[in-house]
């Protein structure tokens, strides 16, 4: 058997009911495991995760992406995190390392079948780019929904992979993609300093000379402000080393940490490195770790 994960992020995180509706369509989906729903009212964001064959992978997704092109509006849309599409992005992940390339071909026959039967463009990024400047979600995104509006049918570089020319009217565009497992991860600072927030995701990002395979950006929230994370390679900036380095810079400007949350569902190998760290106890494997165990006697 080969089950593949998928994570697709939604821009809505306030209307329970769209959330639910969108949340349902993945569930009723045959040979579909539904794992976890996570919402953000500040980032005005949702994220769903499921686990599937990947055929019924890529049916709980396009089902999903179906669901939220018809419950949300984007003209409408305002929330803290960056976005250009009602599904934002619908990442396929390998759950063995190995199956990378099954997590390509359902990005790619997902992202085919989303541009001609729904009509919204398709951007392809990670390990699914078909162009190389497409690797990074960040560029694919650049200018968000009103900026993809405005340039997407007059500058070729804008150029969906899949699909019309034009953004959705209310869906915008959707990025498919394939890549390793990820950790969203945010740190909330007890401070009104969107400045701060943003000098230290500057600092700490591998982009500008910081963390190595971490992305930030800082952002403002109702009731403070936040650094906003993705780990991309967890063994090489583990949870630990990305909170002390927002940690002690707030610290030397005089804040303090609120609290921190992780976004989604977190690699088992992630939970052992951190226990590996916090604990000092190196030797710490996951071949120790019950579920591990169980899991790899299901799969094998």
């Amino acid at each position: 058997m080969t089950l593949i994960e998928c994570v697709p992020n939604f821009s809505e995180g306030r209307r329970p009911a769209v959330v639910d509706e969108i949340a349902a369509a993945v569930s009723g989906t045959p040979g579909v495991t539904l794992l976890d729903r996570q919402s953000d009212g500040h980032h005005n964001r949702s994220v769903i995760t499921f686990v599937g064959e990947p055929a019924a992978a890529q049916e709980g997704a396009f089902r999903a992406i179906a669901t939220a092109a018809r419950l949300i509006d984007l003209t409408r849309h305002e929330g803290a995190h960056p976005r250009f599409g009602a599904t934002d992005v619908v990442p396929f992940v390998p759950v063995r390392a190995q199956d990378m390339a099954v997590c390509v071909e359902s990005a790619h026959r997902l992202g085919a079948r989303v541009g001609a039967e729904l009509g919204i463009p398709v951007y392809f990024y990670e390990d699914a780019a078909r162009r190389p400047e497409r690797r990074n979600l960040a560029d694919v995104r650049r200018g968000e929904f009103e900026g993809l509006r405005a340039e997407i049918g007059r500058d070729p570089a804008r150029a969906p992979d899949e699909g019309p020319a034009a953004v959705h009217p209310r869906a915008g565009a959707v990025a498919i993609g394939a890549r390793p497992a990820l950790i969203a991860y945010n740190v909330n600072l007890q401070s009104t300093d969107l400045e701060l927030a943003r000098r230290i995701a500057g600092e700490i990002r591998e982009r500008d000379g910081g963390l190595p395979c971490l992305k930030a950006m800082g952002l403002a929230l109702d009731d403070g402000v936040q650094v906003s994370m993705n780990l991309t390679d967890y063994r090489r900036t583990s949870l630990l080393t990305a909170f002390e380095a927002v940690r002690s810079r707030a610290a030397a400007a005089g804040a303090v940490v609120r609290e921190s949350e992780v976004v989604g569902l977190l690699p088992e190998d992630a939970i052992t490195a951190l226990a590996r760290e916090v604990l000092s106890a190196p030797q710490l494997t996951r071949s120790q770790v019950l579920e591990a165990q169980i899991l790899d006697g299901l799969l094998s």
